[in-house]
């Protein structure tokens, strides 16, 4: 009876601490956008997630990970943007920024669905596990170049 009691209480305190991390790093997505969002890791798991095997070259040699978050795009749609012009996805960009003021820029076209479908992603778990902060990843790129992480904001330019 020790031992399940002792386990309950572990599967516990590991939930509280996904729970901790979740609420700790926060995103801002804003910019032209018709409402900012200030999303934490919770906030995203209640979103549709996506999984994706991702590889790459980096400059310490080949990184491979399983990744789960959600789409840049559902972040963007859900934000609205801000331009009542036709297609306002291919007049656009999102700007990544990490804690380290590494930014990298992805084209809202390249992302949307009706056009170049790139699977983008703002992960918030690598491997099974909870990330400390978030990362955007480009599945695909043969370089990790534009993977950005520690993510603080998008913005929508």
């Amino acid at each position: 009876m020790r031992r399940i009691l002792l386990a309950l209480a572990l599967l516990a305190a590991a939930a509280g601490g996904v729970r901790a991390a979740d609420e700790a790093a926060s995103v801002v997505l804003d910019g032209k956008v018709k409402t900012a969002l200030h999303l934490n890791a919770a906030d995203l798991r209640k979103m549709p997630a996506v999984e994706r095997e991702v590889s790459f070259l980096t400059d310490h040699g080949p990184e491979k990970a399983k990744y789960k978050g959600v789409l840049l795009w559902a972040l963007v749609a859900r934000a609205g943007i801000d331009d009542a012009a036709k297609w306002p996805e291919l007049r656009h960009v999102v700007a990544v920024t990490g804690t380290d003021g590494y930014v990298v820029l992805f084209s809202l076209g390249e992302i949307a669905p009706d056009f170049g479908n790139a699977p983008v992603m703002l992960a918030y778990d690598r491997d099974g596990k909870p990330l400390d902060r978030m990362r955007v990843l480009a599945p695909g790129d043969r370089h990790g170049a534009r993977d950005v992480r520690d993510v603080v904001r998008l913005e929508i330019r």
